[in-house]
């Protein structure tokens, strides 16, 4: 029988995808190893491998299109099969694809499989899309009293957005808020032959929609420190040129260390929030912000507590290198717990950052300068750097988040202390 081919999730995140290039056309052959297609996702372009064989009966989404998840963008048939005229695309809850992400040189690997006829318990299963029963879960909304209007009465996005859009959570008695709609656009105030409109990315309208959501959700509040760097560059310089060319440390690579050993000495910081449960992580797996053409990505460095300021600064590197190349795996820039942002090296004196859920805190990293102080009574000058932490009030009180800080800047003030463990 016929085999429909899904756009799949190929990053958390993602609720829809691109068809960036279809490397097969209709009738053609697909061989187990050929690329079948690129698809544009918000964090990088994956391929997309062919494991079931047979002949590319038709494309569905031609290339250029944007697909939720769930949603057919191809059906493949056997060599000599004849596809009904009429054969319509099945559900996404009778035929389910499965899409390894990996770098653009070792491809990702698609496979197709479909459900025995169903059983009489599955008969009464509701149908819905995969992207509208992640919409009703986040939404708490119970599918059960949802029409759908899909294929065969199937629930699909725009269901689930007229029912946020009635403003009652389905299946309870508590109100919610209406989803928030787009400003309406009216008529540019500039020339046309002026400026040159650039499309968005996947990745770009997914970090819109992500931090605008945060800022709607999340209750952020702001705390901030000055620390003294004299003695951290002073043994940075030491460091490096007892290295002699084996690394070189930055000076981000001891904030990442000083933060992961703060997250375990004040381990509230180092927690996320869920409607049911506060999770407290066990270890500092931490975010590191990188920015990339069209966007940012946030590469985790696992385990952070763990690992010296030399593995912390080689894996950070590598890290980057391959988020500007579009080479990470999804399991690289997702599980963070707390996340880092730097512009200190613009020359950002000071800033605050949006926090990246669902952590529950990021810290924003300004320059050090010299500045003049008083100390003991006399005026010197002292190299400062500034921090600025924001924190989700549902998960960090402003107690916990000022415990955070005072740890963190005496380990960066006692910068020997992060080369014992």
């Amino acid at each position: 029988m016929p085999i429909d081919i899904l756009m799949s999730q190929l990053s958390p995140t993602m609720t829809e995808g691109k068809i960036a290039r279809w490397l097969k056309k209709e009738g053609d052959e697909l061989l187990s190893g050929d690329i079948m297609a690129e698809i544009e996702t918000d964090k990088a372009t994956m391929e997309v491998e062919v494991i079931d064989e047979g002949i590319l009966h038709k494309i569905i989404s031609p290339e250029g299109s944007l697909v939720p998840v769930g949603s057919v963008i191809a059906i493949v048939a056997e060599d000599g099969e004849e596809v009904p005229a009429d054969y319509q695309p099945q559900a996404a809850d009778t035929a389910t694809v499965e899409v390894e992400v990996e770098t653009p040189t070792a491809p990702a690997a698609a496979s197709v499989e479909t459900t025995p006829m169903p059983t009489e318990s599955q008969k009464k299963r509701i149908k819905a899309s995969p992207l509208a029963r992640r919409l009703a879960k986040v939404r708490n909304l119970n599918l059960a009293q949802i029409q759908g209007s899909g294929p065969n009465g199937r629930i699909i996005k725009v269901d689930i957005e007229k029912a946020l859009r009635s403003g009652i959570r389905l299946g309870s008695n508590h109100a919610i808020p209406p989803a928030p709609r787009p400003m309406p656009q009216g008529p540019l105030p500039y020339h046309a032959d002026e400026y040159e409109a650039v499309e968005n990315t996947m990745m770009r309208k997914t970090i819109a929609r992500r931090l605008t959501e945060s800022k709607q959700n999340i209750p952020h509040f702001y705390l901030s420190t000055e620390v003294t760097m004299d003695r951290l560059m002073d043994l940075r310089a030491q460091l490096n040129e007892a290295a002699d060319g084996e690394f070189k440390l930055s000076v981000n690579d001891f904030i990442l260390k000083a933060v992961s050993k703060s997250l375990i000495d004040v381990p509230e910081t180092n927690a996320s929030w869920t409607e049911k449960s506060t999770l407290m992580h066990k270890h500092a797996h931490v975010s590191v912000a990188v920015a990339i053409d069209g966007g940012l990505i946030t590469p985790v460095i696992r385990h952070a507590e763990q690992k010296s300021i030399v593995e912390i600064s080689q894996e950070v590197k590598d890290l980057a290198k391959r988020a500007r190349a579009g080479e990470l795996k999804p399991d690289e820039y997702t599980g963070g717990t707390f996340s880092v942002s730097n512009l200190g090296m613009f020359g950002i004196q000071s800033f605050s950052a949006i926090v990246n859920p669902p952590e529950g805190a990021i810290l924003a990293v300004g320059a050090t300068a010299e500045k003049v102080v008083v100390e003991d009574g006399q005026v010197v000058i002292r190299k400062i750097m500034s921090l600025t932490l924001s924190c989700d009030h549902r998960v960090v009180d402003g107690a916990v988040g000022a415990s955070f800080l005072a740890a963190l800047k005496q380990h960066l003030q006692r910068p020997a202390g992060l080369l014992i463990s």
